[in-house]
């Protein structure tokens, strides 16, 4: 049976905490129990409502996140989210799994997206994908050294933010990791499908990776149509040429 949300929280442990969010009820409790098999402390809420209450009282680490539920949709909650700047991770699940509805679950906001039906085991590998943004394994591509200007914005690639006149602005999981791949390689051309790599999302087409520019250039660019430092090269990829 599902725990209500905000009662019996589990004690505050090194586990990453999620909130699952499905209206499905017997879909809830199976992903709750597997979640919490494979290493994850696991709340649950049934739709956007209980969700909302449920991040009011609790930083979780991620959301898992379907995206067709009565009332307002996932796709309007974790879009309403970003607007308000909480940039916490998500993972979208649905029954539409056409590369359009990807696509969609992208541009609202959410750092991956599963269709389903899914293998429960390919559902924690990518939430763990997800979360290991936050902290790079040994092999993964070196963060720059330092902050990087980006005209009158900094790019801190440890804290994940851009700071600038106007205050600190925090990025989403797969803005974090893009920005940090292409600052990493300044002035070298990273194509569509290294940037996969970099974001932990290598089926998710490039479409998806051209999703994540434009947001990514809606923070760091003056004028985005009018990119200064995130360029794109034509047939090959996407640059970044930081400077003042």
């Amino acid at each position: 049976m599902d725990r209500p949300v905000g009662e019996g929280l589990p004690a505050v442990t090194d586990q990453p905490h999620l909130l699952v969010v499905d209206d499905d009820a017997r879909l809830r409790s199976l992903l709750q129990r597997f979640l919490t098999e494979a290493g994850f402390r696991v709340t649950v809420a049934g739709d956007a409502v209980e969700a909302r209450a449920a991040l009011k009282a609790v930083a979780f680490d991620m959301l898992v996140l379907d995206v067709m539920m009565p009332g307002e949709t996932g796709l309007e909650l974790v879009a309403d989210l970003r607007a308000r700047r909480n940039e916490v991770p998500v993972l979208m699940l649905t029954a539409r799994g056409a590369p359009d509805e990807r696509v969609a679950g992208f541009e609202s906001g959410a750092d991956d997206y599963l269709a389903k039906p899914f293998d429960p085991r390919e559902l924690s590998h990518r939430i763990r994908t997800i979360l290991r943004r936050a902290v790079p394994a040994p092999n993964a591509v070196p963060p720059p050294q330092g902050p990087v200007q980006l005209g009158q914005r900094w790019f801190d690639p440890d804290r994940s933010e851009l700071r600038g006149p106007d205050g600190t602005q925090r990025l989403t999981g797969g803005e974090a990791a893009l920005l940090g791949a292409l600052a990493a390689h300044p002035g070298e051309v990273l194509s569509r499908e290294a940037i996969a790599e970099a974001l932990g999302t290598p089926d998710a087409g490039e479409r998806a990776v051209d999703v994540q520019v434009t947001r990514l250039r809606r923070k760091i660019e003056p004028d985005p149509r009018e990119p200064r430092f995130l360029h794109t090269i034509r047939h090959k990829g996407y640059v970044l040429r930081p400077g003042p």
